[in-house]
């Protein structure tokens, strides 16, 4: 392999402590220039006195401008290599899941930076998110068909991280034909999955340990879903005994969906849908009376760069606030964030002042993450992005 990129010095210590992404700063550009370097080609990283230290991809175009796939500089992201580490993901969803549905491949968490796949059981779907692995987008179809053989491979290429590598959007089946119907089961419950159509992949995966925490909590109770999204929250509490369930979510499609995954179950009578904005729903159920004994708040994530921190933190408060006005003397809420610039601490301190607002107590019973099909880079810890508050809202 011809192409290098050669790190100053002492610019090595991150990736001896098995980070993955290299900046451009970090590199010695008087040696190895990084305009020289074809856009998604791959290059062998050399420490500042040459010595080799991995494999990476290359975006010069990019802050992160090279994503490491290999610590041995003699070997390529090809085909083979896709192989090999789609079985070591495999073989972990194996030991943790016993249902073909789960995040398959976790991007960085699983050595493959820039790539995401979703399962659901013969369909997979796909997200090549980095420059360097659209390159291989044919090589990691090769590669899925030769691990699981699927009846289908779907292109879900419509990320905003594609944006910063000035990669254009494609949604399409790359492989195989499509069934109707792409179904489900999470924690005992079925589902329809959009995977054309809907957000991500079609369904998170993230949060099913945290919805399985709440589905033990829920029997006999009147729940409240915000940013439903296609009722992975609200139809999984229907089926866990909830007395009844609202649904609200801006998106019509979304809730049709909802409506579509309550009667799967046979739920269509316990969970009702609302299209509305979230915080316009919020105030409106109060004027109207209304009053729940648990609410759940898992919203998009508001923040997407550090400096839009502030702002969206008031964004945060405000949400929990309104919705603690519509718990009951003693009730529960879910209160998430998928935002990797929110720290764990700073959304109980959201909570905290939002339930001092309304003049009550709160209890933090239950934090959570992502499961375990989405696994944390120990030395990256942009990978561990979700957090998970359960808090019981009591007055005194």
């Amino acid at each position: 392999m011809s192409e290098r990129l050669r790190l100053k010095k002492n610019a090595d210590r991150r990736l001896k402590a098995g980070h993955l992404w290299l900046y451009s700063n970090e590199i010695d550009i008087d040696e190895t220039p990084l305009k020289g370097i074809e856009p998604g080609a791959q290059a062998v990283v050399e420490a500042a006195n040459g010595k080799p230290m991995g494999i990476a991809y290359v975006n010069p175009h990019s802050l992160i401008c090279a994503r490491v796939v290999s610590r041995d500089a003699n070997v390529r992201l090809d085909r083979s290599l896709l192989v090999h580490r789609f079985n070591q993901a495999l073989a972990l969803r194996k030991r943790l899941f016993d249902k073909p549905f789960y995040r398959l491949v976790h991007g960085e968490g699983d050595l493959l930076p820039g790539l995401i796949v979703d399962r659901f059981d013969d369909v997979l779907v796909v997200q090549l998110n980095t420059l360097g692995m659209e390159h291989l987008g044919e090589e990691v179809v090769a590669a899925l068909d030769k691990v699981l053989s699927p009846r289908a491979i779907v292109f879900k290429n419509d990320t905003s991280g594609r944006r910063l590598e000035n990669l254009e959007h494609q949604v399409e089946v790359v492989q195989g034909t499509l069934p109707e119907q792409v179904l489900m089961e999470e924690n005992g419950v079925r589902f329809s999955v959009p995977v054309l159509g809907g957000q991500k992949t079609g369904w998170f995966f993230d949060h099913r340990a945290n919805r399985s925490w709440l589905n033990h909590l829920v029997a006999g109770k009147r729940v409240l879903d915000v940013f439903s999204y296609v009722g992975g929250w609200g139809v999984q509490a229907a089926a866990h005994g909830a007395s009844e369930v609202l649904c609200v979510d801006s998106s019509s499609d979304a809730l049709a969906q909802v409506a579509e995954n309550a009667a799967l179950n046979g739920l269509a009578e316990q969970v009702t849908v609302a299209e509305a904005d979230a915080f316009e729903a919020l105030m409106t159920l109060k004027a109207e009376g209304e009053q729940f004994d648990v609410i759940i708040l898992d919203p998009p994530a508001f923040i997407r760069k550090r400096k839009d921190i502030p702002n969206w933190e008031r964004a945060y408060s405000r949400l929990n606030r309104e919705a603690i006005r519509l718990l009951g003397r003693d009730g529960l809420l879910l209160s998430a964030s998928c935002s990797m610039h929110l720290a764990q601490e700073r959304l109980i301190e959201c909570v905290r002042g939002a339930v001092r607002h309304q003049d009550r107590h709160g209890q933090v019973i239950y934090q959570g993450g992502q499961g375990p099909d989405h696994p944390v880079h120990p030395a990256i810890p942009e990978t561990a992005y979700l957090k998970a508050l359960g808090v019981r809202v009591f007055r005194d």
